[in-house]
């Protein structure tokens, strides 16, 4: 049987009211967030997870591999050279010039990578057990060049004259670079960092709401300030918390790509990144409230957990979108509110979007979450006095304030 928890004085005021006292709330609630170690600890790791991903990347793109190479004959000899001369300045091939015999010895004793021998029409690379890829790779292309050289010279002719119209141009109709791998690792960052701070913070917000609710301090709360400026404050704080974090997450990310010197060529992830913090500020203060009222229709920890599905669902759809939605499933979805917020910023790292929609898109979201607001405010004061049994959204809106 649902028992109404209102107090007699619940919507008493003192007779000096205190000043703005939604940011009473919201202060307590940043103190309170910023005093849990575990929010603390979760930061300050996921902080040293990016600057030590940074430096993992640091560390590779300096890395210099070196390759000794044994050359039989003077054949073999150009072909080492020429795969040194066009390897990149991360990879460097020392030649050893040594006959078949000494060659094998030096293999055997791993003295050498890799021996290279002409043989009756072609050319034999020899290793041990298995032999680099990429050294394989530079080694290949050598021998093929040498050749080739080799080939037009016996026909009194030049390897480019030879080659001359065989340049192949790969192009788009977007007539976009191909961002490949980079575009991929950010969507998954995007749709990752939306759905881990939406349910971080909005799970904060609902069992604060939860806790003050089973331990009747709204009550005591509700004769000093409003109700909705309980509600307006728990938004505030948490939504602030969120957006700080995301911003320090981008703040460090960015110096990482200074760090590593990549910073002239991002211009088109600044601009996804740009608007998927603009995303994130709409898309989470849409559901802030949705998490608050949650909390309020809840009379127990099972109940928030059993209550949570819907959202939950809209959160886990987002997370899809973003790492695997393509074509016109992406384009449907960044129109979506909630969803949106993941699927236009990676959208907009593989397609070609036309400067309106994104703002039509952000519009549509923040419509949708002053609508939640509205509705969830109603809720929110309505069903925070109410306990003894977990409420619907619908009986919540038949109660009385």
């Amino acid at each position: 049987m649902s028992h109404d928890l209102t107090p007699a004085t619940a919507h008493e005021r003192p007779s000096t009211p205190v000043a703005a006292p939604w940011l009473t709330v919201m202060n307590r609630e940043i103190g309170v967030k910023l005093g849990d170690r575990a929010f603390v600890l979760s930061t300050v790791l996921t902080v040293l997870g990016i600057i030590g991903f940074t430096a993992f990347m640091f560390f590779m793109g300096e890395r210099t591999t070196s390759y000794t190479v044994a050359a039989t004959d003077e054949q073999s000899v150009t072909v080492v050279e020429t795969a040194r001369d066009s390897a990149g300045e991360q990879t460097t091939i020392d030649l050893e010039s040594a006959g078949p015999d000494e060659a094998r010895e030096l293999l055997n004793n791993d003295e050498v990578d890799a021996v290279v021998t002409r043989g009756d029409g072609e050319w034999v690379l020899t290793a041990r057990h298995g032999m680099d890829g990429s050294l394989s790779g530079l080694l290949s292309d050598a021998a093929g060049d040498v050749t080739a050289q080799q080939n037009a010279a016996a026909a009194g002719t030049t390897t480019e004259q030879l080659a001359a119209g065989s340049e192949v141009r790969t192009r788009t109709l977007s007539d976009e670079p191909d961002r490949g791998v980079a575009a991929n690792v950010l969507g998954f960052v995007f749709a990752m960092l939306f759905y881990t701070a939406a349910i971080i913070f909005g799970m904060a917000i609902a069992n604060s709401v939860l806790e003050e609710k089973q331990n009747r301090v709204v009550e005591i709360l509700a004769t000093a300030i409003p109700v909705r400026h309980i509600l307006y404050g728990k938004v505030a704080g948490n939504c602030l918390l969120a957006y700080a974090q995301i911003i320090l997450y981008g703040a460090v990310g960015l110096l990482g790509v200074n760090v590593l010197g990549r910073a002239e060529s991002i211009g088109w992830i600044l601009e996804a990144s740009g608007w998927f913090i603009g995303f994130f500020v709409v898309g989470f203060a849409a559901q802030a409230s949705i998490w608050a009222v949650l909390g309020s229709l809840a009379s127990r920890t099972e109940d928030l957990q059993s209550n949570t599905g819907p959202i939950m669902s809209v959160l886990i759809a987002a997370l899809l979108v973003g790492l695997f939605a393509k074509g016109a499933w992406l384009s449907v979805a960044s129109y979506v509110p909630l969803v949106s917020s993941v699927a236009m910023p990676v959208r907009m790292l593989t397609d070609t979007v036309q400067w309106w929609e994104p703002w039509l898109a952000l519009g549509l979201c923040a419509i949708f979450g002053f609508i939640m607001f509205r509705v969830g405010e109603r809720i929110y004061q309505r069903a925070v006095f109410q306990g003894g049994q977990a409420l619907t959204w619908r009986k919540a809106l038949k109660l009385e304030r």
